[in-house]
């Protein structure tokens, strides 16, 4: 479990970091335009969305159904991994360190 602690914090402390230098220093209309001007770009940004959705499964299954799973798919389509990490983390230190209830959360 601690190495899953570690990527989940490199993961959140990578994400904030490159999410504020692109933010400071690049435009995020200007670039995006140029990245989807792109046909890479497109695919790397349909890629980018299809884990988005799949991790978004991940946490539909664990969580119990209300807005709370809907804040957390939310937060993951608009901040992207960010949000996976951060959850990451809170599903480890809610499993209290059973790899299956970390897994499959609120069906053990």
């Amino acid at each position: 479990m601690t190495a899953i602690k570690i990527v989940g914090f490199s993961g959140a402390l990578s994400m904030i970091t490159v999410l504020l230098y692109g933010f400071i220093v690049g435009d995020f209309f200007a670039d995006g335009s140029v990245i989807l001007s792109n046909p890479w770009g497109i695919v790397s940004v349909v890629d980018l969305y299809v884990g988005f959705a799949l991790f978004s499964c991940w946490i539909v299954l664990r969580e119990p159904l209300g807005v709370g799973v809907i804040v957390w798919v939310i937060l993951m389509m608009v901040f992207g991994f960010l949000t996976g990490a951060v959850y990451l983390l809170y599903a480890i230190y809610k499993s209290d360190g059973d790899i299956k209830n970390l897994m499959l959360g609120k069906m053990v």
